[in-house]
């Protein structure tokens, strides 16, 4: 007979013989209610930390390099080898980035809801590597006709409708696998980390720097060595690379799978919304309680959020706190056993609408920074192209200088790691984990205000310095493409303090039942980015443009005024963060208790190892 002591938290301490000999080494589960792939309390010895996470790191940094590997020249791909115009091409290239962005708030419903999130990167991961494959083997056999075509001298031959099909089925594809996996990875990556624990909260926080460094690095690539061979004509190349690049990050994720930490899906978060709106309107009339007291909520054991925390009360949204009020009638119901979700919430479900509620402001604030960040992609190009390109008779491409920006990245996220974040921790003994994450994604928008103001300076010193005698040229300025580096920059910084402080405020502000869903609102924000980036761009232009005028960006920049937009942005973005510090005050931070269902040692005695 064998004497088994277990702690509080359900952790199994050790196991001794009648002679009171300790006959098993301690295990101590995790205490975030995560458990392993056979759906037991996952071991913390045994699953996840930076064994794991270091795999995810690899897997995101080589899916990046595939993704990017098509989308960095897929509008030169479009008006080399298709033979669309340069408008068709720019309108078909923002469709589909657009979806891609659209697909990833489908992968983290699907997540959150009912797959859980290894799955739904596996799954997604498959349909990439589908699509990447498909697309390589379409181009090769039927689109890159004759060989050699595509390089921006030798025009290709028409293709047959199939082809083309297959070719627009094989882009889509990426974007849905890409668009499905990308928002659940970085989340999944974090549920290696028990936060409960001090020290892998702690490699929790880190997590979310490096995953953005992988990913920066992986695009490093693909814009400079593989932007290089698709730019020459070697299209086929460059997309069996990806194909290559995306099966062995999909195999080095599966080869994980023993080691992995999960958090069970939650179920539908619409009709959990639904239901606490449904409720407090039901209950409009209803007396509040003072202070919030009696407000129903469930046992540990039985929670409206599957495997999910409780959430402690808060104040803001009184209204929907009626969701929760225990009437006669609630008590009526439940005696005869018909008890409904839909006139009665707990205080976990109603928080959970307020979690969202609260985030939603902070989510808008971050949409203007992401019109900031997608300037790089587009008028810092234009801008460059207008530059003076040339060293001796070796010539820069244009695009290649944000290689300065994931340099900046790399730099920034361990000067903050390893120099910023310590130093703040022991000035401010308030807080010694130094910075918070809105306080961060502030910093963020600062510095976003001084990159638009460096990028407007530079124009107005190209202006300034361009040669009279050639206005109908686009690289008639005498300055150097290399006056850039500072915008390029400034703007990695800024990514830093505010794409990854994003990643980290909505993975730790959002329920336990929607991590997905809020790394989906850091992708949605660099597609409304995009979008808003464009509306502004098309206003800008017709207002500018009078008469002889032709407004502020036009085809030949030299005629134009590309600094008065660069210097409009900084100062949209400073109103931005003023209106953003208000919401930052505002903004109540996410009360959390114990894990629903805690360990019940009796039952779970067997999962010793």
């Amino acid at each position: 007979m064998a004497s088994l002591e277990v702690s509080k938290e359900g952790n199994i301490k050790e196991l001794r013989d009648v002679e009171g000999t300790k006959i098993k080494e301690q295990e101590v589960f995790t205490l975030d209610g995560t458990v392993d792939q056979l759906g037991r309390p996952a071991i913390r010895r045994r699953t996840g930390r930076w064994v794991a996470g270091s795999l995810i790191l690899v897997n995101q940094g080589l899916a990046t390099l595939a993704f990017f590997g098509v989308g960095v020249n897929l509008v030169l791909f479009l008006t080399r080898v298709l033979k669309q115009d340069n408008a068709d091409a720019a309108n078909n290239v923002s469709k589909w980035t657009g979806t891609v962005y659209i697909f990833s708030l489908v992968g983290a419903f699907l997540s959150d809801s009912y797959w859980g999130r290894y799955k739904t990167c596996a799954i997604f991961q498959v349909i990439f590597v589908i699509g990447l494959v498909s697309l390589s083997l379409s181009s090769y056999l039927f689109l890159l006709k004759p060989s050699g075509c595509g390089d921006g001298q030798s025009p290709c031959g028409s293709h047959p409708g199939f082809a083309i099909g297959l070719f627009y089925l094989s882009i889509y594809l990426i974007a849905l696998g890409n668009g499905g996996y990308q928002p659940n990875i970085a989340t999944f990556g974090a549920d290696q980390f028990d936060e409960e624990d001090p020290k892998e909260g702690h490699s929790k926080v880190a997590f979310f720097s490096y995953f953005y460094l992988a990913l920066n690095l992986g695009s490093l690539f693909s814009n400079t060595v593989l932007g290089y061979f698709e730019d020459e004509g070697i299209w086929a190349l460059g997309f069996w690379v990806s194909s290559g690049s995306a099966f062995i990050a999909l195999i080095l994720f599966l080869g994980g799978t023993p080691m992995y930490r999960h958090f069970k899906p939650s179920g539908n978060p619409f009709s959990r919304f639904c239901q606490v709106v449904v409720a407090a309107s039901k209950k409009w009339k209803v007396k509040m309680p003072p202070g919030g007291d009696d407000l129903y909520e469930m046992d540990a054991k039985d929670c409206s959020i599957n495997g999910g925390r409780k959430i402690l009360h808060t104040q803001g949204f009184k209204f929907l706190d009626r969701a929760a009020i225990i009437t006669s009638k609630d008590f009526t119901l439940q005696e005869q056993g018909l008890q409904s979700p839909w006139h009665l919430c707990t205080i976990t479900q109603v928080e959970e609408v307020k979690c969202i509620l609260r985030l939603l402001p902070i989510w808008l604030c971050t949409i203007l920074y992401s019109v900031v960040f997608t300037q790089m992609a587009s008028l810092f190009v234009e801008q460059g192209a207008a530059m003076k390109t040339t060293i001796s008779n070796f010539r820069i491409p244009p695009a290649s200088m944000s290689s300065f920006d994931i340099i900046s990245v790399a730099v920034f996220i361990f000067f903050y790691r390893r120099i910023l974040n310590p130093l703040v921790g022991r000035l401010r003994k308030t807080n010694p984990k130094g910075l918070t994450e809105l306080q961060r994604m502030g910093i963020g928008l600062i510095i976003a205000i001084i990159a638009m103001i460096s990028a407007g300076t530079v124009e107005s010193y190209r202006l300034k310095y361009a040669k009279k005698d050639c206005t109908h040229c686009e690289g008639s300025s005498s300055l150097s493409i290399f006056w850039q580096i500072p915008q390029y920059v400034f703007i990695g910084a800024s990514e830093v303090f505010m794409y990854v402080g994003q990643l980290e405020f909505f993975n730790g502000q959002t329920p336990d039942g929607l991590k997905s869903f809020g790394s989906a609102l850091w992708m949605t924000s660099i597609s409304l980015g995009n979008y808003v980036s464009s509306l502004l761009v098309t206003m800008v232009m017709k207002i500018s443009t009078k008469g002889h005028m032709p407004g502020w960006i036009p085809g030949n920049l030299n005629k134009g005024h590309l600094d008065r937009f660069y210097f409009f942005l900084a100062i949209l973005t400073s109103l931005d963060f003023v209106v953003y510090m208000a919401c930052a005050k505002w903004y109540k931070c996410i009360k959390l208790e114990g894990k629903c269902g805690d360990v019940d040692t009796d039952k779970h005695d067997n999962f010793r190892v």
